[in-house]
Formats: C-alpha cells, sequence, structure tokens
C-alpha cells in the first residue's frame, strides 16, 4: 500500500505536496471478532496532519476540514469518496467498505494546529469525505476529543453524519454550541427502507436518523437535512420526495437541501455495477441521464430543487435565520435554481 503517498496538503482531496503524512513504519493492522467488526480490518496510523486545506479549484464553501477516518464501513454504494482509497492503492469497492484507515493521533494534531499562532480560527467542515460517526469511532471515540479541541478554542465548526452515535457526544456539542458557531446536518436521501437496505447497507435507517435529530433538537442543537442524495427513477417520485419531506420536517429539523446523486469516477464504476445486479434495466436510462460526466442535466437538478423547496415551504421548514447555527456546507451543483431553505455558511 502507498502509505507515504497520503501528503500533508490536500490529503483528504488528492491533491499534491512533497511531506508524506505518514510512512509504512507507522501503521498497526487490526481485524476484530465481534459482530459489529466482522469483517473489517483497521489500519491504525499515526498521521502527521488533520486540518486539510481543500484545493483551489474545488467548488466547495469551505477551505478547511478534519478526516479522522479513511474508508467506511456504512458501504454507501454511491460514496463520491471512493476513489480516495485509490491513494493508497486500495480496492474501491469492498475494499472502501471493509479497510478503514483510523487517524489514531487526530485529537492531539487537532489541539496542537489549533493553538498554533498562523491559526486564524477558520471553520472547519467534519463528515465532508466519509463519516466521522461510522462503526469504528464507537471503538475509537476520536470524535469527544476533535469536538473538545474545538470548543476549547472556540473554533466554530459543522459535521455532517449518517451516524446516530453523534447523540453519545451531545453533551460535547452542547458546551461547544455555548462558545461557538456549531453546525450539524444529518444526511437523509430518503425513507423508502427498500431503498435503504440495499444501497446503504452499513448506516443506521432513515428513521433512527430522524429520531437523532428529534433528540439533538430537544438538546438545543439546531440540525438541518441535507436530503442526499436523490436517486433518479429509484427516489425521485413526487410521492417519494414528499413522504422524506414530511418525515423530515415532523423530526424538526430547520432546513432542508436536495442534493442529486452525482456519479464522480470510481463511485460511478461501483455504483453502475450495484445497478445492473439490482435494476438492470435501468442501466442505459442512467447512461443517457450521465451522458455529459459526473452530474445529473441542470433540468433534472432544477426540477428536484424546485420540487423539494416547494414542499418544504408547504411542511413549514423555512430558510436558515441570521444567528441560527451554521448549517454544513453543501457542494454546489452547475446550473440549478437557486435554494431557499438555506444551508450554507
Amino acid at each position: 500500500m502507498r502509505w507515504d503517498q497520503l501528503t500533508e496538503d490536500g490529503a483528504d482531496d488528492g491533491g499534491a505536496a512533497s511531506a508524506a503524512l505518514f510512512g509504512a513504519g507507522a501503521v498497526t493492522t487490526r481485524r476484530f471478532d465481534t459482530p459489529e467488526f466482522r469483517g473489517i480490518t483497521f489500519h491504525e496510523v499515526r498521521a502527521r496532519s488533520i486540518v486539510n486545506r481543500v484545493p483551489g479549484a474545488s467548488r466547495m464553501p469551505f477551505e478547511w476540514t478534519v478526516n479522522p477516518y479513511r474508508g467506511c464501513s456504512h458501504a454507501c454504494v454511491y460514496c463520491f469518496a471512493r476513489s480516495t482509497h485509490s491513494y493508497l492503492d486500495l480496492d474501491t469497492g469492498l475494499g472502501f467498505d471493509s479497510q478503514i484507515v483510523v487517524k489514531v493521533n487526530a485529537p492531539e494534531l487537532l489541539r496542537r494546529k489549533l493553538a498554533s499562532r498562523q491559526w486564524q480560527g477558520a471553520h472547519i467542515a467534519m463528515g465532508t469525505n466519509v463519516d466521522c460517526y461510522q462503526r469504528a469511532e464507537g471503538r475509537y471515540r476520536l470524535m469527544p476529543g476533535i469536538i473538545s479541541a474545538l470548543r476549547d478554542r472556540a473554533n466554530p465548526f459543522s459535521i455532517l453524519t449518517k451516524g446516530t452515535l453523534i447523540l453519545r457526544d451531545l453533551p460535547l456539542l452542547q458546551q461547544a454550541a455555548e462558545v461557538t458557531d456549531v453546525g450539524i446536518s444529518l444526511s437523509v436521501g430518503f425513507v423508502d427502507e427498500e431503498l435503504w437496505r440495499t444501497v446503504e447497507p452499513g448506516t443506521p435507517s432513515p428513521q433512527r436518523r430522524l429520531d437523532a435529530l428529534r433528540t439533538l433538537t430537544a438538546g438545543g442543537i439546531d440540525c438541518g437535512v441535507l436530503m442526499a442524495p436523490v436517486i433518479p427513477f429509484l427516489g425521485d417520485r413526487p410521492d417519494q420526495l414528499r413522504a422524506t419531506v414530511r418525515a423530515i420536517a415532523a423530526a424538526g429539523a430547520t432546513s432542508v437541501t436536495p442534493l442529486v446523486l452525482h456519479l464522480r469516477p470510481g463511485a460511478r464504476e461501483w455504483f453502475m455495477a450495484w445497478l445492473g445486479q439490482h435494476h438492470p434495466h435501468l442501466v442505459r436510462r442512467y447512461e443517457r441521464l450521465y451522458a455529459e460526466g459526473a452530474y445529473a442535466p441542470k433540468w433534472y437538478q432544477r426540477r428536484i430543487t424546485g420540487q423539494v423547496h416547494a414542499l418544504a415551504a408547504e411542511y413549514g421548514i423555512g430558510p436558515t435565520q441570521r444567528g441560527m447555527p451554521r448549517r454544513i456546507p453543501v457542494p454546489p451543483e452547475p446550473g440549478p435554481a437557486e435554494p431557499t431553505q438555506l444551508t450554507l455558511l
């Protein structure tokens, strides 16, 4: 494995730089024979850097990220981060789901970075690459140290997750929210249980995520929902969109932002193989819809955005108000209508 190819600048975004994050001698491989981790291999590493600058060419509306893990046991068939495993010569299919890189010294590295005179207190986004509350977090418990470091420096941050394990850290989130801007978003693209079981097999169910949102909201932490992905021909019928927005509203979300499925290289191949196995009649339709690249056509994105925003207004999910905690930033898609349920910084 090319462990020495993980580099300090743009490490989690595929950027090139000179300083390796860690060398082969820093890797410890472990396997745990317990039901929740059966079949998963953990590569424990001592990273040299944990705060990563997003490449300038990126359309992400945030500049800094923290990603304590690589690979994700959520096993979402559409995950855009699959290609990052290729940087380590790891498989981007089943390997991405089962070969998890754990940066065991992430909290101490973050604390050191935040204490640096060069650090200006910029917003840090988490969960933008792989989920920081995937199953591995239950064992390694990196997020309490990370949130504590951000709290102690009153550094603004946001978290996007499908993991209900975030509830474990509610007291820390409450403490952080007293001193800085904290934005939490749950990712719920649909509430169709049959679809969930096939495309997101390692995640908590959509209903459990919405229950987590209720608990966070009851604890004083406002939460938005990233309604992602909206999956063409499988989760985009008007009745499916209505059911999802209705459930999001009932859970008390402060905002909802739809994001249509995008298929970047690495994810595209894995998703299309899955589609051919489970829905072969849709393969040609997908080839046509995504013929221009990773994103669905603008007309399709606008249609979904308009439908979801209309439903959000109908169910009383309004735009984020000034002074509310900042929502997790969402990668913009080319050309859709401007959102009215704001979740951007």
